[in-house]
């Protein structure tokens, strides 16, 4: 029997994303979960450039203070 499953959309490859911008906080946040960590390329559907680039803007951004550390 076989199954067909879906794989996710990379949205960062389909918008020809070339730099991802740590100061656009809302979008930063669809790449974090609700303990505050990086979602993995497995729930996201990036490929692994665009999860390079969105993991230095997250750190990034929690360095300057434009989002948490952790979530309480």
């Amino acid at each position: 029997m076989t199954e067909f499953f879906k794989t996710k959309q990379n949205k960062l490859y389909s918008e020809e994303v070339e730099y991802i911008d740590y100061k656009d906080v809302k979008t930063l946040q669809k790449y974090i979960n609700g303990m505050g960590k990086i979602d993995s390329r497995k729930k996201t559907g990036a490929s692994m450039k665009h999860q390079r680039m969105l993991a230095v803007a997250l750190k990034r951004a929690r360095h300057l203070g434009l989002l948490p550390f952790v979530v309480k």
